[in-house]
Order: structure tokens, then sequence, then C-alpha cells
């Protein structure tokens, strides 16, 4: 098969379930995404874009939160990569209007991993971060696994309690109502509803929604089983869908 034809074989995002955006192209075969990067160094910007690049995806560049949130609403990225330390409107606010306006997933640049930046930029929304010096494959491997999680499951529709499920179609339903989830949202309800009652570790969770293959950061689980539970449950603060089993991590109820 070409290239050019490869190029062609694709899914179609969901924008009612996924990124919020009209559905657009993406190459499964090739994992050709459309990227904004938002990086005020020009150094690191230049290096990750040509990097990026030579794995195949389309890169959009700005230097400033405001220039990236312009280049957010005249495009339709898939994803978005974001240094949190910007000048003017810095990358916690940047990731706050990006998510207000849908579910487009944002992986995050952080200097120091510390508790203040991943804290906050996990509760602004971001989907995944990692810690600068970045390495070009590490971050591909990251943008790869952040769209996949967009890919279907085949295996139908899941009604569950007043929750309703369509794996195939990327679309989940809350007492009749469609719910916006981002992928790693959507990916970790998809993983818990799909072993209702087991017990999964964050460890395991971390590996089977984010595909981090090491110990690593269980915030990025807290953080996201709570922005789940605020779109699906009726009283986040006694969920009766994604509960937290105390000192093991979480399961799909109710049991």
């Amino acid at each position: 098969m070409s290239r050019e034809i490869r190029r062609f074989v694709a899914f179609v995002s969901q924008a009612s379930a996924v990124t919020g955006h009209p559905g657009r192209v993406v190459s499964i075969l090739d994992g050709v995404a459309a990227i904004l990067l938002i990086e005020d160094d020009p150094l690191v910007r230049r290096g990750l874009e040509l990097a990026l690049s030579r794995h195949g995806h389309e890169v959009r560049t700005a230097d400033t939160g405001e220039e990236g949130l312009r280049g957010f609403r005249s495009s339709t990225p898939d994803l978005v990569v974001l240094d949190l330390m910007l000048p003017g409107v810095d990358g916690f606010e940047v990731c706050r209007r990006i998510r207000a306006q849908g579910e487009v997933p944002v992986i995050m640049l952080t200097a120091r991993g510390d508790d203040f930046d991943v804290v906050g930029g996990l509760a602004a929304g971001a989907d995944d971060y990692v810690v600068k010096p970045v390495r070009p494959t590490v971050l591909d491997a990251r943008i790869r696994a952040v769209l996949r999680r967009s890919t279907s499951v085949a295996d139908g529709v899941r009604v569950l309690g007043d929750l309703r499920i369509d794996t195939a179609a990327l679309t989940v339903e809350v007492r009749g109502a469609p719910v916006a989830l981002t992928p790693s949202e959507l990916r970790l309800l998809l993983t818990l509803s799909g072993a209702p009652g087991r017990v999964f570790s964050r460890q395991q969770l971390l590996q089977e929604v984010w595909e981090h293959d090491y110990l690593g950061d269980s915030r990025l689980v807290d953080n996201c089983v709570q922005r789940l539970r605020a779109k699906i449950e009726a009283s986040p603060g006694t969920p009766a869908h994604v509960q937290t089993v105390r000192g093991f991590g979480y399961r799909f109820g109710p049991v």
C-alpha cells in the first residue's frame, strides 16, 4: 500500500464525545495528527516542531498564550502541547480556556514536575504531562497514547443504570442527555465499565488508560476520576458509578 493511500485509512473523531470540534480525519496507520505546540522558548519550540514533524505530525506553533488561543480557535487541532510557564496568559489559564471550548486533549510541559505545576495543570484539565527537558520520542509516545484513547472498542452499547455508553460511536449519555468527555475521561470510563465490580489499582489504570509502563504519577488518575465524576454522577461526592476502594483503587459500580 502506498504512503498516499495509507494516509487516508482513517477514523473520524467523534465531536460529541471526544473533541468538541467538528469531526476531522486522523490517520490510524501513520499516526498523523494536527498538533498545536504552545511554547515560548524558541530553541525548545523549534526543536520539538522539527522532531514531531519527523514523527509524521502536522505541527503549528505559538510562542504566547494569547497567540496559542487564537491558533486554537482558528484551527481544529487533534491535540495541544502546552508549556505551563508562558508569559502573559500562562499555561494554566490557556488550558482552562481550551477546556471550556471543547474536549481536545492537552499534554502539558512542566519544567519541574513538582506538585504546584502538576496538580495545577491537571486541575485545569490537562490529560497528561511531560517534564522538561523533553525527549521527542517520549513526547511522541504520549501523543499517540492520548490519541489512541479516542479509538472505539468493538463491543457495542453498554447500558449501566442511568448511563448509556456506545463503545463504537464513542458517545456517552447520562439520563438521556449527551455528555462530552475528554479522551482520557472516555478511556477511563470504558476501562472501568468494561469490568463492573473489578477493582483497578491506580498503577493498573495508568497502564491501561495512559499507557505508562513505569511507576507513574497517581495524580493523573485521581484528577481524571474527579473530572469524570463531575460529568456522569448525579452526586459526585457520593458516586454510584466510579467508586473508590480505599487503599486499593477504583471500581465501577454499583456492586
